[in-house]
């Protein structure tokens, strides 16, 4: 593992990483002849924006970049219905493990490992939904794809830490843990074929979860004051989305520093650490 640090250049890491970051992690994206360049980081702490700064850097030197989101692989609203019904009523909001559609992940980054034609599919997340393919990106073949997530590599959890809740979700929603331990299972079973397909991962690491909601929090607000007519979550609501993915994030926080390849310290205002 090799751990990079940079000086802040802005506030926020959200509002654009510094061009020399960026060019680094290009860099090291090249050296490594990788296919698929994974960016993993927890709830808003800017990982879709370093994507983007990659793919627009990648491209400026004739590099054909591609930038997937393990969001866009989320089951259907209806699929996630039948799993609230079936398994647990939790499993109806998506994003934690157990609510991904990894065939069709892995299915799409074979075909852009592979240089096939292939389309991305797309998730709204305002109306909970998959869009229609006839809206999913076209792809003709990549010579770098940047997969984004927030939970990339991260491993399961031992069953006995499962036992206690983490936070009032967990002990209101989900008293006998039922909820957490399928998702528990579905990371230990499902995700590790998906993560294998990843050639080089960065983490941006942040602080502490303690960061997150208010992160999570800066997001909504940035996305309703963009759209008025949006119909967001309130601070509440917003507060209570974080905690069904506060166990997965503190996992992720654990364990991936002594896995990743590149790790990217950040401080609270989300820009990257000075120092070791």
């Amino acid at each position: 593992m090799t751990q990079t640090t940079h000086p802040a250049a802005a506030d926020r890491a959200a509002s654009g990483f510094d061009a020399t970051l960026v060019a680094a992690v290009l860099a090291d994206a090249r050296r490594a002849r990788v296919r698929i360049y994974g960016v993993s980081g927890l709830q808003g702490c800017g990982k879709s924006t370093l994507a983007a700064q990659l793919a627009q850097a990648g491209r400026a030197t004739g590099l054909q970049v591609v930038v997937v989101s393990i969001d866009d692989f989320y089951l259907d609203r209806p699929q996630r219905d039948a799993l609230a019904r079936e398994v647990h009523p939790l499993l109806r909001t998506r994003g934690p493990p157990g609510t991904h559609d990894l065939p069709l992940a892995l299915a799409t980054l074979d075909a852009l490992r592979e240089r096939r034609r292939v389309r991305i599919p797309r998730f709204d997340k305002l109306a909970d939904r998959r869009l229609p393919e006839s809206a999913w990106q076209h792809v003709a073949q990549a010579d770098l794809v940047v997969f984004e997530g927030w939970f990339l590599a991260t491993p399961p959890e031992p069953a006995d830490a499962l036992a206690a809740p983490i936070n009032t979700l967990e002990r209101d929603e989900d008293p006998d843990g039922l909820w957490r331990r399928h998702c528990n299972d579905a990371l230990a079973r499902d995700y590790p074929a998906l993560w294998s397909c990843i050639d080089r991962l960065l983490v941006l690491q942040a602080p502490g979860f303690e960061a997150v909601p208010g992160w999570r929090w800066e997001q909504e607000r940035t996305a309703q004051e963009r759209d008025a007519t949006r119909a967001g979550m309130d601070r509440v609501e917003c507060d209570r989305f974080v905690q069904h993915y506060e166990r997965v994030s503190r996992q992720a926080l654990r364990t991936l520093p002594s896995i990743v390849d590149l790790l990217v310290p950040l401080d609270a205002r989300r820009a990257p650490r000075i120092g070791p």
